[in-house]
């Protein structure tokens, strides 16, 4: 008898174990990955936004998550990044971001079975020419469009001098600066307004950081008579709104809605990250995933927009918003981005004055 309850202890013991050893498996067995750029999920900007998507598929759906965080802005890291997630379980990794396109153009190859949707960037050798294979779906935005509606509105709320910081000149950015010095102009048409009665300081901070150095020449702009500055660059945002704050002026985040970050931000110009991931999961998830290409999401598909109910506006209504967007939907406006011009003060506006500042 002593020794039966020996074996049946010994054999507890062993399915505890393996049990333990099962659990402790299935834990690290994480499906769908998202690996952070330079910042955190909870960076208030494309990290988050994309990450969000990611979570709001995942849990509706029951399926594994994780994020990753490099330990370092480089190639090698995030490619190491890839590794880990995949030694994981990932069959599925998301990239926010064009630091993202050379190591995805590495490890397509790599993890030919493992499908990669990468934001705001086409995989590349570092030769600027996409090389994009069946198992990667590379999404870009209209932010000539976001931005256009963020300028529009601006002026029809009646802001004059107006602003815009970009963080490092890359395309999406410059998208969105010149499509907001063109809503900006059509505002002022319609309004009846003078020549040179709106005007846009126009600049790129050279970085996308939160620094004092940043915050001091926002602060400047606003000493000078800046009501409203579009802070497109990332954590570099926080800087203007900390200007702002002191100087009692207005902000407009980028990517993501920003009105949390600060009482002083009327709007944000949207990329709809979430909806954006949401829906490319949902096509590899019922096989109709078409990878081998790149495609652009614009107003016509929800791509980007302004989050009116969380917007602080005076004057520009619901209305105003539903009306230039079916507009903006619709192409009646010929919206120049990156590929057409090369400088802001290229960009043919008939009421607006732009001032490049290097």
């Amino acid at each position: 008898m002593k020794k039966f309850n020996k074996i049946i202890t010994l054999l507890l013991i062993a399915a505890m174990v393996l049990s333990m050893a099962a659990c402790k498996k299935e834990k690290s067995n994480y499906e769908i990955a998202l690996i952070t750029d330079v910042g955190t999920i909870d960076d208030k900007s494309f990290n988050q936004g994309a990450w969000e998507g990611v979570v709001e598929y995942a849990k509706e759906n029951k399926i594994t998550h994780k994020y990753y965080k490099p330990t370092e802005k480089s190639d090698d890291a995030y490619l190491a990044s890839f590794d880990l997630a995949v030694k994981n379980g990932a069959k599925i990794i998301v990239c926010p971001g064009f630091l993202f396109e050379v190591p995805v153009f590495k490890a397509q190859t790599t993890y030919p079975d493992v499908k990669f949707i990468i934001l705001d960037g086409a995989p590349h050798a570092g030769d600027w020419n996409p090389v994009i294979n069946d198992n990667v779906l590379s999404i870009f935005y209209a932010e000539q469009e976001a931005g256009f509606l963020a300028g529009y509105a601006a002026v029809k709320d009646g802001y004059r001098q107006l602003g815009f910081t970009g963080g490092i000149a890359v395309p999406a950015v410059i998208r969105f600066g010149y499509g907001f010095i063109q809503g900006a102009d059509l505002a002022a048409q319609e309004l009846g307004l003078s020549a040179g009665e709106v005007n846009v300081k126009y600049t790129y901070f050279g970085n996308f950081d939160a620094t004092p150095d940043n915050m001091a020449k926002a602060a400047a702009w606003y000493n000078e008579g800046t009501e409203l500055i579009f802070a497109c660059g990332g954590a570099s945002g926080n800087s203007v709104m900390k200007a702002a704050e002191t100087a009692g002026t207005k902000v407009i985040g980028v990517d993501v809605d920003q009105y949390n970050e600060s009482d002083t931000v009327i709007t944000s110009s949207m990329k709809n990250l979430g909806k954006s991931v949401v829906d490319a999961l949902t096509s590899i998830y019922d096989k109709t995933f078409e990878g081998g290409k790149s495609i652009t999401l614009d107003a016509a598909v929800e791509g980007v927009q302004l989050p009116m109910k969380n917007s602080r506006f005076e004057t520009f209504t619901q209305a105003d918003y539903d009306s230039i967007y079916s507009r903006v939907v619709n192409k009646d406006f010929d919206i120049k981005g990156d590929q057409d011009v090369t400088s802001a003060a290229e960009l043919a506006t008939d009421l607006v004055t732009v001032t490049v500042i290097e």
